[in-house]
């Protein structure tokens, strides 16, 4: 590699450096940290006073796992990573620590959860196709948008990594058309949110 090329190279990184910092990404992933790190903190929190104060943990998961079967639990996290992540995907990581192949469920809900952003994607898709879902989504989201529209792949990963709702990030990506081989590229990095979620939970919940 010539130093010429390695001088282009080194100023498109910095010129890609500039833009991130000026359109506010480095403030935006700040932020989003912020705020998810206080629910994460706080969920930790209450499983630990429920562990040790009303009951304990491995008994209530022991107690869902015989309660509720496998496929329904399964489904209720699907719906929920389909539309919005409305249940903290932290609940069923515990949950299938207490299957017979915590590994296999593990592995399970993270293909879920990526599966039901690829349907958060094509719902933002198939929303531009109706003008009143389209024009509801527009105002209900267009912080999201904007950042989308500036961002794209990086916002993915963030909703990928972070602990917030990866299905905003997927119905985001859907309406404002993003590739959508790019959209599963970035989306794998789900599964590496699962693996250290997972490798945690597991040994919180011992």
């Amino acid at each position: 590699m010539t130093s010429e090329h390695k001088k282009e190279k080194k100023s498109r990184l910095q010129l890609l450096h500039q833009y991130y910092k000026y359109t506010g990404f480095y403030s935006f992933v700040g932020g989003s940290l912020k705020k998810a790190l206080t629910p994460l903190v706080l969920f930790i929190i209450a499983i630990v006073c429920v562990h040790y104060f009303v009951i304990d943990i491995n008994d209530l998961l022991i107690k869902m796992t015989n309660t509720f079967p496998p496929f329904w639990v399964l489904f209720v996290f699907f719906l929920s990573e389909s539309i919005l992540g409305l249940i903290p995907p932290e609940i069923f990581i515990a949950w299938s620590d207490k299957m017979p192949d915590p590994i296999l469920y593990l592995s399970l809900i993270a293909v879920l959860s990526y599966a039901g952003g690829i349907i958060s994607y094509f719902t933002g898709r198939a929303s531009t196709r109706i003008h009143a879902v389209h024009e509801y989504l527009e105002v209900k989201m267009s912080k999201h948008l904007k950042n989308a529209r500036k961002w794209g792949g990086f916002l993915i990963v963030v909703g990928a990594i972070l602990p917030v709702p990866f299905a905003i990030s997927s119905l985001a990506a859907g309406m404002i058309k993003y590739p959508f081989l790019n959209y599963l590229l970035f989306g794998l990095l789900r599964f590496v949110r699962f693996a250290i979620y997972g490798v945690a939970i597991f040994n919180l919940v011992e």
